[in-house]
């Protein structure tokens, strides 16, 4: 019993005297990494204040179009955004003018009265026979479409413009979001030591860790 019971002790000393070196290897890489991490937190938290705010990327793009690419330095945008802008601005107005014109005309061909004729003034009046059927349905028919049309084209490019106005708050977010995103190629491992236990034996080994 007694020369069992030493053989047994022996070997978990044995296995305590083995496991020593690793232990104090593992608790001084557990150092190294908690300096090195908080020292890490300290440049991360220095660096966040510095980072990109997508928010105010987005509040100012909300605020005056552009403003937001300005503040991620995409200047380049900023006329682009702009010339979007003037661009529906101008179909806008030409296709509501066009369609006060037609509203007009309508109206003062139905009224009755000779002294308004504003449909005369209009591209193809002089094909009708106005005064006489049918034409004077066709005629109908055909300014009424043509109120249409413009009213419907004015319409959408309203909503249009509005969707646009959207998109360039979209694209400042998205700049902002990728304005300080790191593509850098750099790698770095970590190792330490490590002790587990597998079908109630002790097993050591090495612990890795890639940093990307």
């Amino acid at each position: 019993m007694r020369k069992i019971f030493s053989v047994s002790t022996g070997s978990y000393f044995s296995k305590i005297i083995v496991a020593i070196p690793f232990l104090l290897l593992g608790l001084s890489s557990l150092g190294q990494n908690l300096e090195v991490d908080s020292t890490r937190m300290v440049e991360i938290d220095q660096q966040t204040e510095e980072l990109h705010s997508p928010r105010k990327a987005t509040i100012y793009s909300a605020v005056l179009p552009g403003l937001g690419q300005a503040y991620n330095k995409k200047y380049w945008k900023i006329p682009v955004i702009y010339a979007g802008f003037a661009a529906f601005g101008y179909f806008i107005y030409w296709n509501n003018d066009n369609y006060q014109i037609m509203k007009q005309a309508y109206s003062d061909f139905t009224d009755g009265d000779p002294e308004t004729n504003s449909y005369l003034d209009l591209d193809g009046a002089q094909y009708y026979d106005l005064g006489t059927e049918p034409d004077d349905t066709n005629f109908k028919q055909a300014v009424l479409k043509q109120q249409d049309y413009y009213r419907r084209n004015r319409d959408l490019l309203v909503i249009s413009i509005v969707g646009f106005y959207g998109l360039q708050i979209i694209d400042a977010s998205v700049d902002a979001h990728f304005f300080d995103f790191d593509i850098s190629e750099d790698l770095t491992l970590n190792w330490q030591p490590t002790m587990n236990y597998f079908n109630q034996q002790t097993v050591y080994g090495i612990n890795c860790t890639f940093t990307f």
